[in-house]
């Protein structure tokens, strides 16, 4: 029997209801130990990242087979250029990815994908993504967040059965679950699913369905209302992109990646068998957040592929372009940008190889170690890429195109930095990677205070929370006075020629120092502090580079010990944690001294008009129409323009 459907309007959230359907969402308990939870507690425990993991030997080999079948395809088969000028992957390309394997690299050997590791998959995609990094994003969006992570996660047996072959050799899939009016904040979701008999009724509408375009199976969230023997709740479902209702209604086109086929898509009452829901009613933003502890470990693995080719261009161009009777690497000037490139690539490799095996181990929970690898990443890649085009000068804003036409080499500077632009807000902007880290970092004072500041609690409940924390604090606070980062001796394992053990001790106290600050910031604002933002961001900023300093110098113990590159590796990491070091104090002191209370005056001086004689003496070119499209449920009037590609 049908439920009733909801009204087609817009569900109206408090911002309590939404940060409660968040926090339902989030994984609530910490099972497994954690480096980077730890870390922002005030506890180095290095030795849950050293010595460094290593994959086993059957898949390394397995995977380096791959990776040399992959390199000569990226040499043969793609052109970057092309992909760039004409905003589409060739067909061609798209089905010999499909026969070497590429779309099943992360689904089992007995589905008939490749099986790689975590480690093998993020060096696939480094590699692919410097030939193409839209490339790059179809493997990932197909792989990372699409159909086969959710079902090899939440999947029943039947599911794996029926989808995973398919996915692994012919079929691209999407997921679906940002719409017009929602973003970050799931709790409004519109699209609906409505029971009926043994299927589903999906309506709605869904923005930015990265592979949506060309996709043959789709991961979508939907609403399902409450009713009698449903719980309701957002869920997830696997729908076949061919099915009557289902519209792709227009081919976003964006700055960078553009071969990527991004589109809009409508459901009208699309039916879908209840056998095709992914868990239960209720589950699908926690299916989603927990595919995406792994998932997101792929947009690093692209960035550490960036920086290497940011590195490969800035030295070649920099001993040949001279200047002043010396190449331009010799100045300082430009010498700091290089030296910053290779340090940089040098530590997000550390930290993406480190987070990658201990997501292959499973011995550790790494949502943390994966959101901060996403967060650093995408930030510094960025930062790698601006600066290559500064190197650059005229040539890094000139295109390849037109550096070709005139005699020189054909080099994408201006691409790169375009392309990277959308990392920093893909799968989860910096500013809600700060607020989702921040979360997972303060969990432990949550847990035992945060009855304290939850307005909604009783007396009695706020009575029990204060002696729960109160003996809570009385064991953790003492433990963030003195530590082994002060003892001149520690670490002494990672000193050979060049010295990393002073490095480690300063992250050792520098922990202490940011579990500290976070408690006297809990105690200072106390249920305000959800809404300090800019200070979340920072603290999340100073663990990130403590975690990069730690990967950094545990993988030039790695290096050292197997005999590769040892002493260079040690030059890199020494170079990379001074240079981090300068940027954790600045951090640091903006902590407590910003002007994040004046800014917060200004914006809403800026919102109430204050300042709008500020904006007069212009143009604005922009088009007419509204700011957010419309996205009521109904048929669609426009043409599909879903192209599956066979």
């Amino acid at each position: 029997m049908s439920a009733t459907p909801e009204s087609p309007s817009r569900p109206t959230v408090t911002e309590r209801e939404a940060r409660r359907v968040a926090e339902a969402a989030r994984e609530q308990d910490w099972r497994k130990p954690s480096f980077a939870k730890e870390l922002f507690l005030g506890r180095f425990r290095l030795d849950l990242i050293h010595p460094h993991p290593l994959p086993a030997g059957e898949d390394a080999e397995r995977g380096e087979e791959f990776l040399a079948k992959l390199r000569d395809f990226c040499e043969t088969r793609i052109d970057g250029a092309l992909i760039d000028r004409e905003a589409r992957i060739p067909d061609e390309v798209v089905t010999g990815l499909k026969e070497i394997g590429a779309f099943g690299m992360k689904i089992d050997t007995k589905y008939g994908g490749l099986g790689l590791t975590q480690v093998y998959y993020n060096k696939a995609l480094a590699l692919v993504g410097s030939a193409s990094p839209a490339i790059g994003a179809l493997l990932s969006a197909h792989q990372s967040i699409g159909v086969p992570q959710p079902l090899k996660m939440f999947g029943t047996q039947e599911q794996k059965d029926t989808f995973l072959p398919r996915c692994a050799r012919t079929d691209i899939s999407a997921f679906l679950l940002t719409e017009p009016d929602v973003g970050s904040d799931p709790a409004r979701l519109a699209t609906t699913a409505v029971p009926d008999g043994d299927a589903y009724v999906l309506d709605g509408v869904k923005l930015w369905t990265t592979n949506g375009v060309v996709a043959d199976l789709l991961v979508v969230m939907a609403r399902v209302p409450k009713s009698e023997g449903h719980r309701g709740g957002i869920t997830a479902f696997v729908v076949e992109a061919e099915s009557e209702g289902v519209t792709v209604e227009n081919r976003n086109a964006f700055m960078g990646l553009r071969g990527l086929e991004n589109g809009v898509t409508r459901f009208h009452r699309v039916r879908v068998p209840a056998a095709h829901r992914i868990g239960a009613e209720g589950q699908g933003l926690k299916i989603a957040l927990t595919t995406l502890n792994t998932g997101r470990l792929s947009l690093p693995a692209m960035c550490v592929g960036a920086g290497k080719w940011c590195l490969k261009i800035a030295r070649e161009w920099s001993a040949a372009r001279e200047q002043w009777g010396k190449p331009v690497a010799l100045h300082e000037a430009v010498g700091s940008k290089i030296a910053f490139i290779a340090a940089t690539t040098f530590a997000l490799e550390a930290v993406l190889d480190l987070s990658s095996q201990m997501a292959d181990e499973n011995r550790n929970d790494i949502r943390i170690e994966a959101a901060l690898a996403k967060l650093y990443g995408s930030e510094m890649a960025w930062l790698m890429a601006d600066e290559l085009v500064q190197i650059r000068g005229g040539r890094g804003f000139e295109t390849a195109d037109s550096l070709r036409e005139r005699g020189e080499r054909a080099v994408p500077a201006e691409q790169i930095l375009r392309d990277l632009r959308i990392n920093r807000i893909f799968e989860g902007s910096t500013e809600i990677m700060h607020l989702l880290i921040a979360r997972e970092a303060v969990d432990a004072h949550l847990s035992v205070a945060g009855d304290l500041i939850d307005p909604e609690k009783t007396l009695g409940d706020k009575a029990r929370a204060g002696a729960n924390a109160g003996l809570f604090y009385a064991k953790w606070l003492p433990k963030l006075v003195a530590g082994p980062g002060q003892l001149p001796r520690t670490y002494g394992e990672f000193k050979h020629g060049i010295d990393l053990s002073p490095h480690l001790r300063y992250v050792e106290r520098a922990a202490r120092r940011l579990a500290r600050s976070t408690f006297y910031a809990m105690s200072r604002w106390q249920g305000r502090m959800e809404t300090k933002q800019g200070f979340l961001g920072r603290i999340v900023d100073i663990g990130a580079e403590l975690f990069a300093m730690s990967a950094a110098c545990v993988r030039a113990e790695l290096l050292r010990t197997r005999g590769e590159n040892g002493r260079e590796a040690y030059q890199l990491a020494d170079a990379f944690c001074r240079q981090s070091r300068v940027r954790v104090e600045e951090l640091f002191d903006r902590l407590w001294t910003n002007t994040d209370d004046i800014d917060h005056k200004v914006v809403k001086g800026v919102l109430s008009g204050t300042y709008t004689w500020l904006e007069q003496g212009i143009v604005d070119p922009s088009g007419d129409g509204p700011w957010i499209a419309d996205a009521a449920p109904g048929p669609s009037t426009r043409e599909n323009r879903h192209r599956p590609i066979r």
